[in-house]
């Protein structure tokens, strides 16, 4: 597999092509703003290269500049949800962590974890029972 683009916005890597309206959904999601007004400041990597991938392969693909603290995969359980709940990888704290965001929500982690506003940890501490950051 060929290595991922560095870029300054947070990767978003789809990992799933089973469903391309769910891929739609999910994108305009991610682009539409919050009722504040927020949105999440991503890049989309939208190349059947990677279907399939798991946390740890895209892992190795990220290109050492690569600065961003997060990675965020859109995969089969983000694709078969109504709520997209993409899969958030810590790249500080603890490397290759995992949480769960819906992809209305993405835009509090990204935003935060960006601005060093909050850490990592904070998010998997708000998470509901199902393992998913629904929002503050």
């Amino acid at each position: 597999m060929n290595q991922l683009p560095c870029t300054l916005e947070a990767l978003v890597v789809r990992t799933d092509f089973s469903a391309d309206g769910a891929w739609d959904a999910l994108r305009e999601a991610l682009f539409s703003p919050s009722k504040d007004g927020f949105l999440a400041n991503v890049a989309l990597v939208d190349d059947r290269r990677y279907e399939g991938s798991t946390p740890d392969q895209v892992l190795g693909l990220l290109p050492p500049e690569y600065q961003h603290p997060l990675l965020v995969l859109a995969d089969f359980v983000a694709v078969a949800s109504t709520a997209r709940p993409l899969l958030v990888v810590d790249l500080r704290a603890e490397r290759g962590r995992c949480i769960r965001v819906v992809a209305a929500e993405l835009w509090s982690i990204e935003n935060n974890l960006s601005g060093a506003n909050m850490d990592f940890e904070e998010f998997v501490g708000a998470v509901d029972d199902d393992g998913v950051f629904r929002g503050f």
